[in-house]
């Protein structure tokens, strides 16, 4: 087997599939680009995480967390809030909700493209498709079935765009899917550990 076959094989996949591909594969390269930047961002803040009373010592000794011991979603938020806390209690309590609210926004980045990208994703193969039968309907009302050569050319067209919009799409939702669940867990983490530094420091200031 040449080296180069897996190569030209492709790119006689992507000539058959006509002018519709290049998007589709730029909206693939696109969400599979995001969607491993969401894996590897969640996956880190699930790891080593600091436990809230922990996080709780860390707040009211006023020490950052160490990121060789301390790596997860918690220890993130504990630093945070120490490098832009005041001092007052008033104000503390705004940056703490502040912090929160800004680190929960951050898990939903990107998420809402990803479900974007891969819903296009099928409505381009769904173009390929009627532009495939277009061109097979032009060689049929100019040669009739004489050239069945044409007509096989736009019917691979139609059918190749169709696979690849499916390709991209069908894993894409999934892994959409996948990372919100993980996001919500995350969101939930936060908003708890920040109830539970507000009602146990805060309060008792």
């Amino acid at each position: 087997m040449n080296l180069y076959d897996p190569f030209f094989k492709l790119a006689d996949y992507f000539s058959t599939g006509g002018p519709v591909m290049v998007p589709l594969a730029l909206d693939s390269l696109v969400l599979w680009v995001l969607v491993i930047d969401r894996a590897l961002f969640f996956r880190r803040l699930t790891r080593r995480n600091m436990p809230v009373e922990t996080a709780l010592v860390h707040v009211r000794e006023n020490r950052m967390p160490d990121p060789a011991q301390f790596r997860g979603a918690v220890s993130m938020l504990v630093a945070e809030f120490i490098s832009q806390r005041a001092g007052t209690l008033g104000v503390d309590r705004l940056i703490l909700d502040e912090t929160v609210m800004r680190i929960r926004h951050m898990l939903s980045a990107h998420l809402s493209l990803i479900g974007v990208l891969a819903a296009v994703a099928p409505l381009l193969g769904l173009l390929g498709t009627i532009m495939g039968m277009m061109t097979t309907f032009d060689v049929l009302a100019l040669h009739g079935t004489g050239n069945a050569r044409a007509v096989a050319a736009g019917i691979s067209e139609a059918l190749v765009t169709t696979q690849t919009g499916l390709i991209v799409a069908i894993p894409g939702l999934y892994m959409k899917s996948v990372l919100d669940r993980k996001a919500d867990i995350l969101r939930k983490r936060i908003t708890a550990t920040g109830f539970y530094l507000k009602r146990n420091l805060m309060n008792s200031c």
